[in-house]
C-alpha cells in the first residue's frame, strides 16, 4: 500500500484507514529495459507563481530519448509529480514512458512532474504531500490551475523544447485530489488538453467536485478521452463516497457520449496499488489511435424531457458564418429563414440568404433587430437614443420612438414593441401605430435580452447583472403581470473569490445573460458568459452550449433556416451557426 499517498489525506480528513489484502504488482512495462533508449529527467528551477501568488512549485521534466531536434513533442502533465518519478514507487513513469515510446504505443512525449505549491514565506514541508496549497490548487473547480499550466509552466517549457499545440497531443494525470485536478484542467480548457488519467479521483465535496456528474449531463460534450480508476475499498466519509463518485462520473460521461473507461476493482483502498499496477495499460488506452464514435442512449429520459442530447446533431459543431467584423450583434431572421445581423462598429446591417449570398441592407449599427408583422425590421440604437424601423429591401430608416436607451427588443403579433433599457433597469412598451411609450416594468438589475414565447403570451427578459431570466404574462392591453424569476442561469466561477474547504466554489453574481431566442417547442436559448443556455418551457435547464470563441463576448442568438433549425450566434468579431435537431411543427 502506498502509505505516502494514503495517510496524509486521512490525517487531513480526520478518518482512519481501512487496510486491504490486495498488493501492488509491478507491471512489466514499468521495468527498465537495457535495450530501450532512456529519456532524461531534468530538475527545473523552482517557479514562483503569479496565478497562485506567493506559492513556489518544485518541478521536473522528462525528455524522451527519441525526440528529434525541432520535433514538436507531445505533452503529459503529472500532479504530485514526485510520486510518479520515484524509481522504487508504484508508477515509475520515466521507465514506462521509455518502454511505450520505444514500441510506438505512445508518441514521443515530454512529461512534466509538478508538486503542489508551498508558501514561499514559510519553510517547505518535509513531504510534498503536505504542501500548504495542495487542496486549494487541486480540489477547486474553475480555471485557475489550468491558467497556471498554460501561462506559467508551459511557457517555461517552450523556452527549451518545442511542444505540440495540438490538444489531442496533450494529456494530464493525477491521483486523488490530483485526479480531479487533471479532469478540471481538461474540462475547462479542452482547447489545450484532451486526454485525462484520473486515479482514485476526489470527485466529492472537498471543494465542490461532487457537482461534476450533473454538470457533465447538462453541458455540450467536450472532445475529451477520460480514463478513470477506482476501487470498492476507497474512501467513504463525511466528504463523500469515492467509489460511488467515480461510478457517477463514468455514468455521466458515458451518457453524454464521451470516450471513457473506468477500471473498477474490488478491495483496494485509497492508494496507488491498483492505479500503479495498471498505469502502463492506462497510458496505452489513453494514447491509442482509435477514433471512437459516440454511443448515445436516452431511453431512460423521462417523457417530455427536452434533453440536450436530443437537440444536438451528432458530429455537428459551430461553423463560421462571418468573420473580421467590428462587433456583431442583433441577429434575426425573416419568415423565409434568411439571416440578418448588424456590425455595430462598421456600422451596417447585413442579410445572408439561404444560399449564402451576403447583402448590405443599410448603413446603421443596431443592437436589437427583429421583424414585425408588417415585414419591416425594428431596431435599437442606444447611442442615438431611439428605436427605428428599417425596410429590408430599400434600407430606408424611420424613427419609431426617441428619448429612450434601448438595448434589445421584441415585436408582438400585433406589431407592438417591448424594449429593454438596461441603464434605467426597465422594460418599455412602444406602440408604433400611435407613438405611445410607457414603462411596462422596472427593477430588474440589468434587463438585457428579451424574447416572446411561441404563442406570444409570455415575455422573458434576461438579467445580465444577475442569475435569472424573468418572465411576465403579456396582457391584452400590453401591460405585464405575474413577474417571476423563472429560469436560473448557470453562473461563472469567480477566480478571485474565496475557495473554501467543503463548500461549493465562489460564483460571480452576474450571468451576463444577453440576447435570446425561442423555438416552436417553447425552448429558450439565452446567451451568457458561459455559452448558450437552453431551457425548456417549464424553466428547467436542458443544457449549455459552449461559446465558439471562449475569450469573446457572446451577445445574442437567433434561429434561422427553412425550418428554423439553425442556431446563429454573434460572438465578438465573428458569427457562428450550427444545425440543431428541432423537429418541424406538427401540421394543424
Amino acid at each position: 500500500m502506498n502509505r505516502a499517498l494514503f495517510f496524509p489525506l486521512f490525517l487531513a480528513l480526520g478518518s482512519s484507514p481501512v487496510l486491504c489484502s490486495e498488493a501492488w504488482q509491478l507491471h512489466p512495462d514499468a521495468v527498465e529495459q537495457a535495450a530501450v533508449p532512456h529519456g532524461s529527467v531534468q530538475k527545473m528551477a523552482p517557479l514562483l507563481s503569479k496565478v497562485f501568488p506567493g506559492m513556489v512549485h518544485e518541478w521536473s521534466v522528462y525528455v524522451p530519448a527519441k525526440l528529434k531536434a525541432g520535433e514538436a513533442a507531445a505533452l503529459m502533465v503529472f500532479q504530485d509529480g514526485h510520486d510518479y518519478l520515484n524509481p522504487k514507487g508504484h508508477w515509475r513513469a520515466p521507465a514506462v514512458f521509455d518502454n511505450l515510446i520505444a514500441r510506438g504505443e505512445m508518441p514521443p512525449a515530454i512529461a512534466v512532474f509538478i508538486n503542489p505549491g508551498h508558501d514561499s514565506s514559510k519553510p517547505a514541508s518535509p513531504s510534498p504531500w503536505k504542501n500548504s496549497n495542495r487542496s486549494l490548487e487541486y480540489d477547486s473547480l474553475g480555471d485557475r490551475y489550468a491558467r497556471f499550466l498554460l501561462e506559467e509552466i508551459i511557457p517555461e517549457l517552450e523556452k527549451r523544447w518545442k511542444i505540440s499545440s495540438d490538444p489531442e497531443q496533450r494529456a494530464i494525470c493525477g491521483a486523488s485530489s490530483g485526479g480531479i485536478c487533471a479532469f478540471t484542467v481538461a474540462w475547462e480548457r479542452p482547447d489545450s488538453f484532451r486526454k485525462v488519467l484520473s486515479s482514485i479521483g476526489s470527485f466529492v465535496n472537498l471543494r465542490g467536485g461532487n457537482a461534476y456528474p450533473s454538470l457533465i449531463r447538462k453541458t455540450e460534450p467536450r472532445p475529451l478521452r477520460v480514463f478513470l480508476q477506482d476501487s470498492s475499498g476507497d474512501l467513504d466519509n463525511a466528504f463523500g463516497n469515492w467509489p460511488l463518485a467515480n461510478l457517477q462520473m463514468e455514468a455521466a460521461l458515458k451518457y453524454m457520449g464521451y470516450d471513457v473507461r473506468l477500471d473498477f476493482s474490488e478491495g483496494y483502498g485509497h492508494n496507488s496499488d491498483r492505479g500503479g499496477s495498471i498505469f502502463p495499460d492506462a497510458l496505452k488506452w489513453l494514447w491509442r489511435k482509435e477514433k471512437v464514435s459516440p454511443k448515445l442512449d436516452t431511453s431512460g429520459d423521462l417523457r417530455g424531457d427536452l434533453t440536450l442530447l436530443n437537440l444536438l446533431v451528432p458530429g455537428e459543431g459551430w461553423r463560421t458564418v462571418a468573420e473580421g467584423l467590428g462587433f456583431a450583434d442583433g441577429p434575426c431572421s425573416d419568415e423565409a429563414g434568411n439571416f440578418y445581423f448588424s456590425d455595430m462598429k462598421e456600422p451596417a446591417v447585413y442579410r445572408i440568404a439561404l444560399d449564402g449570398t451576403k447583402t448590405r441592407v443599410c448603413g446603421e449599427g443596431v443592437s436589437g433587430l427583429k421583424f414585425g408583422p408588417d415585414g419591416l425590421l425594428y431596431a435599437c440604437q442606444g447611442t442615438k437614443k431611439r428605436v427605428v424601423s428599417i425596410h429590408p429591401e430599400g434600407g430606408e430608416v424611420r424613427e419609431i420612438a426617441t428619448g429612450v436607451q434601448p438595448n434589445d427588443l421584441v415585436v408582438t403579433n400585433e406589431g407592438n414593441l417591448y424594449i429593454t433599457e438596461t441603464g434605467t433597469k426597465q422594460v418599455t412598451f412602444i406602440d408604433p401605430k400611435t407613438g405611445a411609450v410607457w414603462i411596462a416594468d422596472h427593477g430588474i438589475a440589468g434587463p438585457n435580452g428579451i424574447a416572446l414565447s411561441p404563442d406570444g403570451g409570455t415575455l422573458a427578459v434576461s438579467d445580465s447583472k444577475g442569475e435569472f431570466v424573468w418572465v411576465f404574462r403579456v396582457e391584452s392591453n400590453g401591460t405585464l403581470s405575474a413577474r417571476e424569476p423563472y429560469m436560473s442561469l448557470r453562473l461563472p466561477i469567480d477566480p478571485k473569490g474565496e475557495f473554501k474547504f467543503n463548500a461549493p466554489p465562489p460564483y460571480q453574481a452576474a450571468s451576463k445573460g444577453d440576447g435570446m431566442a425561442t423555438d416552436w417547442r417553447g425552448r429558450y436559448y439565452v446567451t451568457s458568459a458561459l455559452g448558450v443556455q437552453v431551457f425548456d418551457p417549464t424553466g428547467r435547464l436542458c443544457g449549455v452550449l459552449d461559446k465558439p470563441q471562449a475569450s469573446k463576448p457572446l451577445t445574442s442568438c437567433t434561429l434561422a433556416g427553412v425550418r428554423g433549425e439553425t442556431l446563429f450566434v454573434t460572438n465578438g468579431d465573428k458569427i457562428f451557426s450550427r444545425k440543431l435537431q428541432i423537429e418541424p411543427p406538427k401540421a394543424k
